[in-house]
């Protein structure tokens, strides 16, 4: 094997279709679920990096601007223009002046599109989209779009695709070991977490793509110095349309100076984020009750009229960053930017970063791995091959085909005796995988009844079986459907049938089903319940 990658993130899987559409011989191993870290709990934006205009970071906001253009037309399915309006307070960071500069200089830099570049509007213009906002003090808004996107189902995609061109992703297979041969880095010891297993890989190069668990890896190769990773934790709180009727996604500055965004989504607005130092469990981040109420006075801040209050978040997210540290620097210099650490041993780590850059992330690696390949044994790479290559599912003409798709699609599910607003769903997750779900909901009512299923609820967890590796309760609940952080009475509704039908498929034992349906119940009542402290 050429390569092997440790972690199943949105980095992992881009490193993994990049090496493996150069000609690689790829695998993936992740501990967890694949995005069960980081990549699952963002602000699920692909941005365009607006706010490093603030710090002058030109090269960012440039490269940045163009990889989220590419990263929509790979996979239209699962991202979305969104537009987002700014709005500017009379004492606030941001004035009509240098917003409308600011945007300018973003569409510039970014190679925005025509049809999405910034507008500014007055007041009365602000208020009629957004009638919930603060009205004291309102000077007008700036307009702008964002990408929004279900980073857990992008990072299964992306991964789908790279085990669609013959790349070997397993989850819950945990590193517990490095193996070195010479002083180089040669392989890893991993263990089967599902049945407690050993196995051994080998690889001519591994790359610790391990996001919050990057210095643990660097810990056990004996390399982590220098530059260290300083967690930070953000959390983002989730309400019922009913409660808070936001009609517009609002990107806005708190009374200490932080940036925060609210958007409505499938009949839910969310709002985050925060940004505090971590020293916790990596694993299972919690929100405390500190975290909450920054987000409810941020709410309560920009949005008076609603009057929100603790009890109305009816879900939650927690989330970790792993930014850069570097030794004998205060943590107000922490780099927001990616950085490569290649050790003594040859054991290669990949830090930082944004989801939105993934693509050119993956790219940096395999460049370095290809160039370390080429001295070692004389084998040539082609470059990057990811460019304008549709991920699993987006195979659908572009982001203009894909209206199309859409139509033509509906017409098909609604003729399945689907509702047009199911149809749309499961066409929004699955894109140009929908057919085959289709073809389960179609073909196997009678297996659902009998496993006491709705149809949908079956064909999507059938789905999730067989084509992406879901094992336990939460991978569906959280990771391929997103219902836990959107949908949590949803959730609750289908818990003990879906469960029971894994528990079947699966051969759990009765501890086994006991373990998985604890941990869902927990990561629940955690959605629900802040904690006093960390």
């Amino acid at each position: 094997m050429d390569l092997l990658v440790i972690g199943g993130g949105i980095t992992g899987a881009g490193i993994a279709l990049d090496a493996i559409t150069r000609g690689m011989k790829v695998a993936v191993v992740e501990m967890q679920d694949f995005a069960a870290g980081t990549s699952s709990r963002s602000t699920k934006l692909v941005h365009g990096g607006l706010r490093y205009l603030k710090q002058f970071e030109i090269k960012v906001v440039s490269e940045v601007g163009k990889e989220r253009a590419i990263v929509y037309e790979n996979g239209p399915h699962v991202t979305t223009p969104e537009w987002m309006m700014l709005p500017f307070y009379k004492g606030g960071t941001f004035g009509p002046f240098t917003t409308n500069i600011g945007l300018m200089v973003y569409d510039f830099l970014a190679g925005v599109k025509k049809s999405e570049r910034r507008t500014m509007f007055k007041p009365e213009e602000a208020m009629k989209r957004e009638p919930l906002l603060k009205r004291q003090g309102m000077k007008g808004a700036g307009y702008y779009v964002e990408y929004k996107t279900d980073d857990a189902r992008l990072t299964l995609e992306v991964m789908k695709k790279a085990v669609e061109k013959g790349a070997l992703a397993l989850n819950y297979m945990k590193v517990t070991d490095l193996i070195y041969k010479n002083g180089k880095v040669v392989g890893v010891h991993a263990e089967d977490l599902t049945n407690g297993t050993m196995n051994e890989f080998y690889a001519k190069k591994i790359v610790n793509a391990a996001g919050p668990w990057v210095d643990t890896l660097r810990e056990k190769d004996g390399s982590k110095k220098g530059k260290t990773l300083q967690l930070t934790k953000g959390i983002h709180l989730v309400f019922d349309e009913k409660r808070f009727p936001l009609k517009q996604a609002i990107y806005f500055d708190t009374p200490d100076g932080r940036m925060v965004f609210a958007i409505p989504r499938d009949g839910k607005t969310y709002v985050g984020t925060t940004d505090t130092v971590y020293k916790g469990d990596i694993a299972h981040p919690k929100m405390t009750i500190a975290d909450r109420d920054y987000v409810l006075k941020a709410i309560d801040f920009m949005f008076p009229d609603v009057k929100i209050k603790p009890e109305d978040v009816e879900s939650s997210w927690t989330g970790l960053r792993p930014l850069i540290l570097e030794e004998g620097k205060s943590p107000s210099e922490i780099s927001r930017k990616d950085e490569i650490f290649v050790s003594d041993s040859g054991f290669i780590s990949i830090a930082g970063g944004k989801l939105t850059g993934y693509r050119k992330m993956a790219e940096s690696i395999v460049d370095l791995v290809a160039k370390q390949l080429h001295t070692e044994t004389g084998r040539n790479f082609p470059g990057t091959q990811t460019m304008h290559l549709p991920i699993s599912g987006g195979d659908v003409g572009g982001s203009e085909g894909f209206k199309l798709f859409m139509n033509q699609k509906v017409r098909d599910g609604i003729e399945l005796g689907l509702t047009e607003d199911e149809a749309r769903l499961l066409i929004k997750r699955y894109g140009s995988n929908v057919d085959t779900v289709f073809h389960i909901y179609k073909d196997e009512k009678e297996q659902a009844q009998a496993e006491n299923l709705d149809p949908i609820v079956y064909a999507m967890l059938r789905y999730a079986i067989d084509y992406e590796l879901a094992y336990k309760p939460i991978d569906f609940f959280i990771r391929r459907t997103g219902a836990l952080f959107f949908d949590i009475n949803w959730v609750r509704n289908h818990k003990d049938s879906v469960i029971a039908y894994m528990a079947k498929v699966f051969n759990w034992t009765n501890d086994q089903t006991k373990t998985y349906t604890d941990e869902l119940d927990v990561l629940m009542h955690d959605a629900t319940h802040p904690i006093e402290k960390e």
